[in-house]
């Protein structure tokens, strides 16, 4: 095989398998190397859809589109932009948790970037080894703690492989731009460790000190390398993730996706929310099932958002209360996170079902990664408190959601305003059908990442996030809020992430957070710019 076929048919950024034109094959030496027959890509797409639709579980579709990414990047994602709605659990949550738990099994060949803390000291040396010279955006994990599931060390890596996925499938950010990472810095999996399968260091998790300058020299030598880049924290513990989002947040463009991602989508459910029960998010009271990062990372959002409609900061923060397994947090505790703490109610101790009683929240959120949480009387409390209550179960995968759709809306008798992490089928009620809207990041970071990026933003700042939530609310149509559904239809996801570009741009741009001004035509420029894969 001469060396111009096999780079054509063994890239995948470049192969189109049957897709190859008959000029091409002439040209490139592919002739006898392909059928004869030559496809167009919407064929590809339509007989690709074939075969992974066939396949058994979503555990197997999985592996189908993971085999698909590293044979023909423009065919996966066509079909992935083309069926969103249908993929994005395969290739993401809920699916991903599965993939990630099973990953020393399935793995097959590499991806992503790989740093060792034994390979502290060579950081900065070891980024070279990077094929891709135009990074411009970085997901990057330590494993400790995927979804709900825990920690899971280097079997995280589907994480940050399926978040860039998203990235180019729902904001266009050119694939070639990616890079995900996983830190390995040991595992306190101790069935990971005793699987000869693993792929990971088999040693308990390295913490404290030395973790920390691990971690700054690969920020360093992400600094240095690729100067330009967006850089995500993903699924880090909530200490260490609150720990670094606060030490590197003024010295990088970056951001935390499970403390700021969760957040602005979040926010933007309730924003949509207002357009159901009429009442202003300024006047509403958040109780909150979790005090982990997600919940305050929410709580920080959301009462930021608060003071913008006239509330002092005391105010704001003492309308957004955090519960974890012993209760309301209270300012009488012995010990409470950092985190949690400008959220500590002034008191008395009390249990999940004495907080809803005694605050009588419009909203209860919950981030508990406990499936279940929100037990019938839960939910038969909140119906009697409010009209229209807010019910969040944000945990992802599915099996940790604190309820489900369905037992949302018959323990409320349909009354309830209802939103998840994971995705939920439609529900009949009394009144009609009710459409569960999926809080998923998705309709977030990849907008946020591409307005950052295109209009050259030197930080990711909490009213870029207000911003973006703002801007994902005002896309969800009448009809789908005369539904109960807050979010939009994930189809619209790619002009859904071009609106909230446009916003979080404009918003750093009022903030002088940019390296020179907005082009007048910079949604149009943002849009052309936009990865749309074709042969």
């Amino acid at each position: 095989m001469n060396s111009k076929a096999f780079e054509l048919l063994n890239n995948p950024r470049l192969n189109k398998g049957t897709g190859f034109t008959l000029a091409e094959r002439d040209s490139f030496g592919l002739h006898g190397l392909l059928p004869p027959r030559i496809s167009t890509l919407e064929q590809q797409v339509e007989w690709s859809l074939e075969n992974l639709r066939r396949k058994p579980q979503d555990i197997d579709k999985y592996r189908f589109m993971s085999s698909l990414q590293k044979r023909n990047e423009r065919l996966f994602f066509r079909l992935l932009i083309d069926h969103i709605e249908e993929l994005m659990p395969i290739v993401y949550t809920p699916t991903v948790g599965q993939a990630c738990q099973e990953f020393a099994n399935i793995f097959r060949e590499t991806s992503g970037f790989y740093l060792s803390i034994d390979h502290k000291g060579r950081v900065d040396e070891l980024m070279k080894n990077w094929l891709d010279p135009e990074v411009r955006l970085i997901v990057v994990t330590d494993g400790e703690r995927i979804l709900g599931l825990g920690d899971l060390g280097v079997s995280g890596m589907g994480i940050p492989i399926g978040k860039l996925a998203l990235y180019s499938a729902c904001a266009g950010i050119d694939p070639a731009q990616c890079m995900p990472i996983v830190l390995d810095v040991g595992t306190d999996n101790l069935r990971f460790r005793q699987d000869p399968r693993y792929q990971g260091r088999r040693e308990p998790r390295v913490r404290g000190p030395e973790y920390f300058e691990f971690v700054d020299e690969f920020v360093q030598a992400v600094k240095r390398n690729f100067p330009r880049a967006l850089l995500q924290f993903e699924d880090f513990a909530t200490p260490n993730a609150v720990a670094l989002l606060e030490q590197y947040q003024d010295q990088l463009l970056c951001f935390n996706d499970d403390i700021q991602g969760t957040a602005a989508v979040a926010l933007a459910g309730f924003y949509a929310a207002t357009r159901i029960n009429r009442v202003k998010l300024s006047e509403m009271t958040l109780l909150f099932a979790g005090a982990g990062s997600a919940a305050s990372g929410i709580a920080d959002l959301v009462s930021k958002a608060m003071q913008l409609e006239g509330l002092s900061e005391a105010e704001a923060r003492a309308r957004c209360l955090l519960c974890d397994s012993k209760g309301l947090i209270t300012r009488s505790r012995d010990t409470i996170t950092h985190h949690a703490a400008p959220f500590a109610a002034d008191l008395p101790p009390m249990t999940l079902e004495e907080a809803i009683d005694h605050l009588k929240p419009h909203a209860l959120i919950g981030a508990t990664a406990k499936g279940g949480t929100f037990t019938p009387a839960i939910l038969e409390k909140m119906a009697a408190l409010h009209d229209q209550p807010i019910i969040f179960a944000l945990s992802n995968p599915t099996s940790k959601a604190e309820c489900t759709a369905e037992e949302a809306y018959r323990y409320t008798k349909g009354k309830a305003i209802f939103a998840s992490g994971s995705p939920f089928a439609p529900v009949q009620v009394v009144e009609g059908l009710k459409v569960p809207g999926q809080g998923n990041n998705a309709y977030i970071f990849p907008g946020l990442g591409l307005g950052a990026l295109q209009a050259g933003a030197t930080r990711i700042t909490n009213e870029m996030l207000i911003a973006a939530a703002k801007a994902l609310a005002h896309a969800v149509s009448p009809a789908r809020i005369q539904q109960g559904c807050l979010y939009p239809p994930l189809r619209d996801i790619r002009e859904v992430s071009l609106q909230i570009a446009v916003a979080v741009a404009d918003t750093a741009m009022q903030q002088g957070l940019l390296r020179e001004p907005l082009p007048a035509d910079f949604r149009t420029k943002v849009a052309a710019a936009m990865y749309d894969p074709h042969y």
